[in-house]
């Protein structure tokens, strides 16, 4: 990380100065906000954290609980979602302190005695060279934790306002209000009103508010699919048992008593249990609605023979249904408006869908929905991006969203299916090699790194797509290990992206030395320092040159083989106060590492452009000559500087 730009100062460097605009706020709910983020769970505070990084737009968290979540719901952490938390420079937080998934076993009937269950087969969680972060399981009150922590160390000071709960919402289309959404606060003494409520009115509004939203009500949408025909009963505890994968991820199918999905937890200990309830065998607890963990585990009992399961405590428990629904759309713009009205409301995550836990996505793809929209509002507010572009964030979350209900319905039908009987003439149920197929097959898509955005105003159609076929446009930025040129430090090249609202432009070079007059590289460094570049187009006077297009080369030499003082100017740009030169724009292949040209299928005759999204998805690939077209399709989604 980077501090001491403008002068030295002791103390945590984690923590930032506070912006001069948050000194001049009153302490309390305002009357006016940028953005009212409604829900404090991941996706609100994945969009809350982003939005901190924006310290002079002023966002308003709300949260109709008392206080932060202490315990309980969900705990997977997706590979992309750590590469995420990279960015907030969360992610070593999060791996230290969680369970790492390695691989995960799985339990069948024993075909000598189906009263049994054996151990059917062992794979990797995650397949190689997926990401360089692992699968891992934290409790997610501990991830909301890490984000709010990040929120008031930023410059911005962000805390979240609890006790409130949204309520009327009005959207004034007339185009003539600064502040056109007006939002009722409803105040919440233990989830109850107490009589009195406030109002505040907002640029923005989005409702993380889960499955029963009320911003999704306000603006008309609604949930539409399955009925929750399917209920789990879910343990998180402390146990002392004989069955030998207790610290693996496992998926146990007996014959006749259902399924459970094991999950390890932190600390070495806890344990989390998924506990299918049979409708028929427990359609009395079901019912009656009297489910208790001591119900949950005499089920697990059940399913786990020979083996036994003895609980001394229990940390969390719940039931619940499994349901796949979707909305249509993600805003609040009736879908034959959409080239006359913006966005002005907008859901994410249970807000706009819903689906079973057995695969791990909720959480995940959540956090991803405000992933998405964050920067965009971002840049939007500062007047960087063309408020157009707001359109894009359900264009493209739906979308992943229908792709994740269509496979939740499959997977969890699998899970709960019957395991077949071998040689089985009449095919019912599902074979067990089968369902351990399926899982390895899609584990791109449980690791969250499956999602391609279609082409848009922010994602390239035609590209040169042969220059780098290791970097898809509209697939995530998928890092490689580098060398640092100024100090040889060993880093991860996606890891210099922050969660900052910039792009990034990675430049990886032609074959001559990038100091050489016949170099590529060099020519269109020049180009770029000049007064006829994107970066001066863009970039408004006065902020950092860097804050709307980062500019990144990565060289073919090795790193002592190249001189810093040759390096074209603008990637040694001169920043803060004092115009510091930053010197941590030039990398160049680990020898300990394979090649990132290699590895990644860069041209390196010609070399390329990757252009890189604020939310790290490749928005571009483009030849070492293609400025004029890096310019022209910039001009799509950027703003002129003022």
């Amino acid at each position: 990380m980077q501090f001491h730009l403008d002068g030295y100062r002791t103390g945590d460097p984690l923590v930032e100065d506070a912006h001069p605009s948050v000194r001049e706020r009153p302490s309390g709910l305002p009357d006016e906000t940028d953005v009212l983020i409604v829900g404090c769970g991941p996706a609100g505070l994945v969009l809350a954290a982003q939005l901190a990084n924006f310290p002079d737009i002023r966002t308003v968290v709300v949260d109709r609980k008392d206080g932060p979540l202490e315990v309980g719901q969900a705990d997977g952490v997706a590979c992309r979602t750590v590469e995420m938390f990279e960015a907030f420079g969360l992610a070593n937080r999060l791996i230290d302190e969680a369970y790492r998934v390695n691989e995960v076993s799985f339990w069948r009937p024993d075909p000598e005695d189906r009263s049994r269950i054996v151990r059917a087969g062992r794979v990797d969680d995650v397949e190689e060279g997926l990401s360089e972060m692992p699968h891992v399981i934290v409790n997610q009150a501990r991830m909301l934790a890490h984000l709010r922590e990040h929120m008031e160390r930023s410059a911005s000071r962000t805390t979240p306002f609890y006790g409130l709960q949204a309520g009327d919402i009005d959207i004034d289309t007339s185009g003539s209000s600064d502040h056109p959404v007006t939002v009722e606060l409803v105040h919440l003494e233990g989830l109850q009103p107490t009589g009195e409520s406030s109002t505040i009115r907002a640029r923005y509004v989005v409702g993380c508010d889960g499955s029963r939203s009320g911003t999704r009500q306000a603006i008309g949408r609604s949930l539409v699919g399955d009925p929750m025909n399917q209920s789990w009963g879910v343990l998180d505890v402390l146990a002392v048992t004989d069955f030998p994968d207790i610290r693996l991820k496992c998926a146990v199918h007996s014959a006749n008593d259902g399924n459970i999905l094991i999950i390890p937890r932190e600390g070495g200990y806890l344990v989390r249990l998924y506990i299918e309830l049979d409708n028929v065998r427990d359609r009395d607890t079901l019912r009656n609605q009297d489910a208790t963990p001591e119900k949950l585990t005499a089920v697990a009992n059940r399913i786990l023979h020979p083996y036994t399961l003895e609980v001394h405590d229990v940390g969390w428990w719940a039931v619940y249904a499994i349901g796949q629904r979707l909305c249509d759309k993600f805003d609040d713009v009736p879908a034959g408006e959409t080239d006359t009205r913006l966005p002005r409301v907008f859901i994410a995550g249970d807000a706009c869908h819903t689906h079973s836990a057995k695969a791990g996505q909720g959480m995940n793809v959540s956090m991803a929905d405000t992933w998405n929209l964050g920067w965009k509002l971002g840049s939007v507010l500062r007047g960087t991006a063309r408020p157009e572009v707001l359109h894009t964030y359900s264009q493209e979350r739906q979308e992943v969203a229908q792709e994740l209900i269509d496979f939740d319905r499959e997977f969890a039908a699998m899970f709960s299916a019957r395991p077949s009987e071998p040689d089985a003439a009449d095919g019912d149920g599902v074979d067990p090699a089968t369902f351990q197929q399926y899982f390895r097959d899609q584990g791109r898509f449980t690791a969250g790194v499956a999602v391609r955005y279609p082409p848009s105003m922010i994602t390239a159609a035609g590209s040169s797509q042969h220059l780098a076929p290791g970097f898809p446009v509209g697939m995530r930025f998928h890092s490689a290990p580098v060398v640092r040129l100024a100090d040889a430090a060993p880093v991860h090249l996606g890891h210099v992206a922050r969660a900052d609202g910039a792009w990034r432009l990675y430049l990886f070079a032609d074959r001559a030395d990038p100091a050489a007059t016949c170099s590529a590289l060099r020519q269109l460094c020049e180009v770029l320092g000049s007064d006829r570049s994107a970066l001066t187009r863009f970039t408004p006077a006065g902020t950092e040159p860097d804050s709307v297009i980062d500019v990144r080369a990565v060289f073919q030499q090795h790193h002592r083989d190249l001189a810093l003082d040759r390096m074209p100017a603008v990637l040694l740009p001169r920043k803060g106060r004092f115009g510091l030169v930053d010197y941590e724009k030039m990398f160049c292949p680990d020898p300990a590492e394979d090649d990132v040209f290699d590895i990644r299928g860069v041209d390196r005759e010609t070399g390329c452009m990757v252009l890189v999204r604020p939310d790290h998805y490749v928005a571009h690939v483009l030849p070492l000559h293609g400025h004029e077209e890096l310019t022209d399709f910039l001009s799509g989604v950027l703003l002129p500087a003022r």
